[in-house]
């Protein structure tokens, strides 16, 4: 494994491909207190100064942390980290996490507008009663298997979660999937129903006004398979569409490869859009459950 300066770095103990990060308490203690200097308002209306953010942290690690996060994320080999602080203690609050998941994101690259929020980030939460008209939020049915960025126009490179806060959950672990270990990869991509244009639109809180057409699967520069699906978005055009994301959909959910985990709060997890899929399982009822999230994804500078 690679050494970098203020980091302690591992292999997942779930999969060989994500790496995990953790941040030495020395180096959050250090960010705490240059992130005083930004509070949310500033970074939200001042787009410099999240890369400011980003410069802090990475000086902290003598400058090696955004090429070595950039190097996972373009591996087809690895293409996900899991990022956090050593220690969590009230230092490293929710304000602090926002800080730090945008100071990270921007070692990375640019982050896209979020329409759904209405910024670069979406701050959300799953709790026992849900009213929205996604499955984000539902808190007890299975998030399947999906990419993000398949609705809008802009690239999406890359996706982040970062967990904020839990209380009373039991279940809602994540659920990961690499396409190169998906077992009915190679048949599906093959398909060329799956090179055809799909419509994809999304419900009124996306607060998206237009629909895109895009195939599910592409290739990448090297001619391996790439992947841009959800399955609450896609209108199919004809039985054969349809046919064809009904065994997508089957295919993915059933696959004996998928990755389950569980992020710890305080944690982040990174991964490449194109050949990482992500979900999460449903939670077991609980009236008092309550989860808050982070969510920022972008392109590649």
């Amino acid at each position: 494994m690679t050494n970098i300066l203020g980091l302690i770095i591992s292999q997942n103990s779930s999969s060989k491909r994500i790496i995990d990060i953790k941040i030495k308490d020395q180096i959050t203690k250090e960010l705490a207190k240059l992130f005083k200097n930004f509070d949310l308002t500033t970074i939200e209306y001042k787009p410099f100064s999240r890369f400011t953010l980003a410069k802090h942290l990475d000086d902290l690690t003598n400058n090696e942390l955004s090429k070595y996060l950039n190097d996972i994320l373009r591996d087809r080999k690895t293409g996900c980290f899991i990022i956090s602080p050593e220690k969590t203690t009230y230092k490293t609050d929710d304000i602090f996490l926002v800080k730090l998941s945008t100071a990270i994101t921007h070692l990375i690259g640019t982050p896209n507008y979020d329409s759904m929020a209405g910024k670069f980030y979406a701050r959300f939460h799953v709790k026992h009663e849900d009213k929205s008209d996604s499955y984000l939020r539902k808190a007890y049915i299975n998030l399947d298997l999906h990419t993000d960025g398949t609705y809008v126009k802009e690239i999406t490179d890359w996706l982040m979660m970062t967990k904020i806060e839990e209380k009373n959950v039991k279940g809602g672990e994540s659920v990961m999937l690499h396409l190169d270990d998906w077992e009915h990869c190679k048949e599906l991509f093959n398909d060329p129903i799956g090179r055809e244009n799909f419509i994809w639109s999304s419900p009124k809180s996306k607060n998206i006004d237009y629909k895109v057409e895009h195939p599910v699967f592409f290739k990448d520069s090297n001619g391996f398979p790439q992947i841009s699906y959800i399955d609450q978005f896609p209108e199919p055009k004809n039985m054969k569409q349809g046919q064809f994301l009904q065994k997508l959909s089957d295919a993915l959910e059933g696959s004996k490869n998928k990755i389950i985990t569980k992020l710890p709060v305080g944690s982040a997890i990174v991964a490449n859009n194109y050949f990482w899929l992500h979900g999460r399982k449903a939670f077991h009822t609980n009236q008092k459950l309550f989860r808050e999230m982070v969510r920022i994804r972008g392109k590649f500078n």
